[in-house]
């Protein structure tokens, strides 16, 4: 389906470091990207896989697909391989140049160039026009949590009736002890994976500052106080999970 090439490993936090600082998604995290998401979030394949499968359903003539927060294109290439009119344009939004170069790598040859536009840009700050599905996919977290609505808003605003927001996070929990249960299961994951727990906890240092996950309940209100109707939860597992979001 991609040209995403899975053969570097994540080391980044596999040596202990002098000092945590926050996380950034620069060159040495754009390049283990792709197995760093894989064995650090349960069912992100599913979830790219089924995208497209989303897409064949929502996807119109003439609208266009907004990535937000595209890190290497997975998403946009997994709904390409679904979507044969060629009517349909791939709009890819990120903050981090060196992702964004690997993005453009990996789309090349795969989707007409006329078809895709790459934004090296804050998704705070774009324009959501004729959108048919606009995708989320752990990007919210990382969103000052005072301007998440204005962003829910503004894609409603954006999308076709008919269209679809894919909203994928890492969810947090209002009872401590279901947080605690889901967090232990999750770092089980990450171990089964072959993360250390020095990797572990560093890179959850690092996160701490930059990352805000929201609850399941939080997420669903904002989305109704957005505009949209129809919210529904369509893959869980542990702490994540994703919703669909219809105009």
């Amino acid at each position: 389906m991609s040209k995403i090439d899975k053969s570097n490993i994540d080391k980044v936090y596999a040596e202990k470091l002098p000092r945590i600082v926050d996380f950034v998604f620069d060159e040495s995290v754009a390049s283990a990207f792709p197995d760093m998401i894989r064995r650090s979030v349960p069912g992100y394949e599913t979830i790219i896989t089924m995208l497209g499968v989303i897409a064949e359903r929502h996807l119109r003539a003439d609208s266009n697909v907004y990535d937000l927060g595209c890190s290497l294109g997975a998403a946009m290439l997994s709904i390409h391989s679904r979507i044969a009119d060629s009517s349909i344009g791939f709009i890819g939004v990120d903050n981090s140049a060196p992702m964004l170069e690997q993005c453009r790598n990996n789309l090349q040859g795969v989707i007409e160039p006329a078809r895709f536009n790459l934004l090296h840009c804050d998704v705070r700050d774009v324009e959501i026009k004729d959108a048919g599905m606009v995708i989320l996919n752990f990007t919210l977290q990382f969103i000052d949590p005072a301007d998440r609505l204005a962003l829910l808003t503004r894609i409603h605003s954006g999308l076709k009736p008919g269209g679809v927001l894919v909203l994928s996070e890492k969810v947090s929990f209002e009872d401590s002890d279901e947080e605690i249960l889901q967090q232990s299961m999750h770092d089980q994951f990450k171990i089964a994976n072959g993360y250390s727990e020095l990797e572990i906890a560093q890179k959850r240092a690092a996160l701490e500052n930059i990352m805000t996950p929201d609850s399941g309940e939080t997420h669903r209100a904002r989305l109704r106080r957005a505009g949209f109707p129809r919210v529904s939860e369509w893959f869980r597992a542990f702490n994540f999970c994703s919703f669909m979001a219809i105009k």
